[in-house]
């Protein structure tokens, strides 16, 4: 089975425009995240799937300074931008992560592909029941469902968020959710805001030492450090059926 993870990229962001392109000590935020998935074992390439618009040109440039594989479709329709890509990469499986995502972890990332793989499921992820801070999300579902619902959602929704169709039809698709020991879904480890990138950048300036950091490290340094959680504490998340 080829496992294929698609990581959506665009320019466009509302709340930080280019934000997948700014500086993370010394890196893009789309690098830091292309690199801790290369180091999943489970996974067999990573694929970026960006927009067709001029202004993710630079997205292809950047992917190919890191010899990523690109795929390019529609802006809105991101549903249809996985489909292409997975069957571009020929996947069996996909893996989908966003490139707001610069902790995104090796470990737990290949822990739900694992649970994906065992159970022979439709959809495994760890979202649909958070315990992980929200920046680790990772969702794994077979090249059939992603199909089955390429060709069935039809709410703006379910085509931006590329999944919602397959988790809103329990009774369609076997779905499995992953989760950790401990809750620690009240941590906010993703980029969308200034607020977002200052605190990331903070938690990379203290781990400069140990490129090759887990989130368990992460939680070390906010152990030592809880002030830092207060950098964006406030930032609200919005909400799947905003789009």
């Amino acid at each position: 089975m080829k496992v294929v993870a698609i990581v959506q990229a665009r320019m466009g962001s509302t709340r930080l425009p280019g934000k997948v392109l700014k500086d993370l000590e010394g890196e893009s935020v789309l690098a830091r995240a292309v690199n801790r998935l290369r180091r999943a074992r489970l996974l067999n390439e990573v694929l970026i799937a960006t927009t067709d618009r001029p202004a993710d040109d630079v997205i292809v440039q950047e992917c190919r300074r890191y010899s990523v594989a690109v795929s390019r479709g529609d802006q809105e329709d991101v549903l249809d931008r996985y489909y292409r890509a997975a069957q571009l990469a020929k996947a069996d499986a996909v893996v989908r992560v966003t490139s707001d995502c610069p902790l995104i972890d090796p470990e737990i990332t290949d822990k739900t592909i694992a649970a994906f793989l065992e159970a022979k499921c439709d959809y495994a992820s760890n979202v649909q029941v958070r315990t992980y801070p929200r920046g680790l999300d990772t969702e794994v579902f077979t090249f059939q469902a992603l199909g089955r619902a390429w060709h069935a959602a039809r709410q703006p929704y379910q085509r931006v968020h590329v999944t919602p169709f397959i988790y809103e039809h329990p009774q369609e698709f076997q779905l499995v959710s992953v989760t950790g020991d401990k809750d620690y879904s009240s941590h906010r480890w993703t980029v969308d805001t200034p607020q977002d990138l200052e605190f990331l950048r903070a938690v990379y300036a203290r781990l400069t030492d140990k490129p090759m950091f887990l989130w368990t490290d992460v939680l070390e340094v906010l152990g030592r450090e809880p002030e830092l959680v207060e950098i964006n504490r406030s930032i609200q998340q919005k909400a799947v059926h905003e789009c």
